[in-house]
């Protein structure tokens, strides 16, 4: 299952039915569960965890060194990724900055074609990166969230779960849980869509629309108002309670994007 022309080190730890294609290179420190298959021209460096039945095609990088000046690469880091998740031509992940740390792909993921996620991303389960995305360092994304294509998603910051973004979309902010967002840090509503297509219920949808209203629509602090909502009872769904802990959970302190129009708001 290993072309003639590939390089795969000995210390290399390889599962069964692991097929490796012509002319890639699998470096020392790299462990690659069963089944999985590794295309043409492919490098897989120190570092690189691969689970099950995961596809990397041709002209990508796994667990390259971090794009960090400041970084020592004699420190051991990680790059995982998760059972059956795709890796699409020329796409790049690099390994983590701190030592013992793992840059993270969930179970499932799709990467389209030259995507690039930066150093301590962490990714969550099934989630889409369209081709030619970019995720600075330490981005983290929530299950089932959608990256249109050509999405930038800035160093530090947080998308939430089932979150939306449109084509050419920008992120300098954190993003809500379950939202829609389009151009750079404009929200527009509720990712309904999303949300039915996962058979979410009626009341939990109705509860993340007044959850959204009330942030968006009050003036003040959103971590408080996000606070003084989560005793409410229309807030007392899962979706809603993940919708409003998010504001009180951050740890860059990016800020978030907003409603794309002055006190735009779901009724």
């Amino acid at each position: 299952m290993i072309h003639p022309t590939a390089i795969v080190s000995p210390h290399a730890g390889i599962g069964s039915n692991v097929e490796v294609g012509a002319y890639s290179i699998i470096h020392d420190d790299v462990i690659i569960d069963d089944g999985t298959v590794i295309s043409s021209h492919v490098v897989i460096h120190d570092g690189a965890r691969i689970g099950k039945q995961v596809t990397i095609d041709s002209f990508t990088s796994i667990a390259g060194l971090p794009q960090d000046l400041s970084f020592d690469r004699d420190i051991k880091t990680y790059a995982s990724i998760g059972d059956r998740t795709t890796v699409r031509e020329g796409s790049t992940i690099n390994r983590a900055t701190k030592e013992g740390e793992a840059t993270i792909i969930g179970e499932d993921c799709f990467l389209m074609a030259v995507s690039h996620l930066g150093h301590d991303c962490s990714i969550g389960n099934r989630v889409v990166i369209g081709n030619n995305s970019l995720l600075g360092g330490f981005v983290s994304v929530g299950d089932f969230a959608f990256l249109g294509g050509n999405s930038g998603i800035h160093q530090f910051c947080r998308i939430g779960k089932g979150v939306m973004f449109g084509g050419d979309s920008t992120a300098t902010q954190d993003v809500p849980p379950f939202t829609m967002i389009a151009g750079r840090n404009a929200l527009f509503g509720i990712n309904l869509v999303g949300l039915r297509r996962r058979g979410v219920s009626q009341e939990s949808i109705k509860s993340l629309k007044f959850c959204y209203s009330e942030i968006f629509g009050r003036s003040g602090s959103l971590k408080e108002i996000a606070r003084e909502l989560s005793s409410h009872p229309e807030a007392n769904t899962v979706e809603a309670q993940d919708f409003l802990r998010f504001f009180n959970t951050s740890v860059y302190n990016r800020g978030f994007v907003r409603p794309h129009r002055e006190n735009q708001v779901l009724k």
